[in-house]
C-alpha cells in the first residue's frame, strides 16, 4: 500500500473516468460509414473524447501546440494517349518528416485513379468510400461510372462536411467512353475539369516544368519523362517534398504503373 501511495497509481476506474464522461451513455445506432441518404452527416467514431474538442485543445492556450502543416507535389495531365499521373512519396507533419515512402496514388478501381494532397487520412477515408459508391454503381446500373460522375460524388461528399475543418485536394482521372478524364476536388467541394493539375505546396514548380514541355501530341515515353522531370524538379525546391517518384499512366481499360 505504501509503495502504491508513493508511486501516485491510479486504479482502473480513476483513468477510465478521466477518459470518458462520468455519465452513462446510451448505446445508440451509429452510422459507420458514409451515407449520402442520411438527413445528420457524422464521422463514425468510439464514445470518449470528441475529435473537434481534441483539436481544440491542441493550441498554445491549451499547454499543446501541434502543427497541422503538411506539404507534397502531385501533378497529373491528359495527352492524346492518357492521362499520366505523378507524385512525390513523402509525408511530412510540420517540421518533422514523417515518412519518406508513401504511395499518394489511390487506386479507385481498374480505370479510375485518385490522388493524395493534404491530410493523408482524409484523402484515404474519402476516396476509399468513393470506391464503395463506384462499385454499388456498377452493381445497380451494370455499367462502370464515368471520370465526371465519380468526382461529382466526391465533390458532393466534400460540400456535406464543408467548413469541418477537412484537409484534401485530390485529382480523380482515367478512362471512360468519353475518353481520358481529369477533374480536381477539394475540402470546400470545388470540383474543375482541366488537362492539367498540380496540387501540394509544390505545385507551382511542377507547374513551371510541365508547362515548358506539355504537348497534347507527345508519345507515351515523352509524357513518363515530363511527368517525372516535373516532379524531380518540385522535391529538389520544395523542402516539404521528396522521397521518389511515383507515376501512373491510364489508357483505355487499364492503369500502367510506371
Amino acid at each position: 500500500m505504501a509503495l502504491l501511495q508513493v508511486s501516485d497509481f491510479q486504479s482502473f476506474s480513476e483513468v477510465r473516468g478521466q477518459i470518458l464522461p462520468v455519465k452513462r451513455r446510451h448505446l445508440v445506432d451509429r452510422t459507420n460509414h458514409y451515407n449520402f441518404g442520411s438527413k445528420t452527416q457524422e464521422f463514425a467514431v468510439p464514445p470518449g473524447v470528441e475529435p473537434s474538442g481534441f483539436l481544440k485543445s491542441c493550441n498554445r492556450d491549451g499547454g499543446v501546440c501541434i502543427e497541422m502543416n503538411h506539404g507534397t507535389t502531385t501533378l497529373a495531365f491528359k495527352f492524346r494517349h492518357g492521362v499520366i499521373v505523378a507524385v512525390d512519396s513523402r509525408a511530412s507533419a510540420g517540421r518533422y518528416l514523417a515518412s519518406n515512402d508513401v504511395n499518394k496514388v489511390i487506386e479507385i478501381n481498374p480505370y479510375l485513379l485518385g490522388t493524395m494532397s493534404g491530410s493523408a487520412a482524409d484523402c484515404q477515408y474519402w476516396e476509399r468510400l468513393l470506391a464503395k459508391e463506384c462499385r454499388l454503381y456498377r452493381l445497380r446500373n451494370n455499367h462502370r461510372i464515368s471520370v465526371a460522375a465519380a468526382s461529382k460524388l466526391l465533390s458532393n461528399m466534400m460540400l456535406g462536411y464543408r467548413g469541418m475543418g477537412l484537409s484534401m485536394g485530390s485529382m480523380i482521372c482515367g478512362w471512360d467512353k468519353e475518353g481520358p478524364g481529369l477533374y480536381y476536388v477539394d475540402d470546400n467541394g470545388t470540383r474543375l475539369s482541366g488537362r492539367m493539375f498540380s496540387t501540394g505546396c509544390g505545385n507551382s514548380y511542377a507547374y513551371g516544368v510541365v508547362d515548358s514541355g506539355y504537348r497534347e501530341d507527345m508519345t507515351v515515353e515523352e509524357a513518363y519523362e515530363l511527368g517525372r522531370r516535373g516532379i524531380a524538379h518540385a522535391t529538389h525546391r520544395d523542402a516539404y517534398s521528396g522521397g521518389v517518384v511515383n507515376s501512373k499512366y491510364a489508357q483505355g481499360n487499364f492503369l500502367k504503373l510506371i
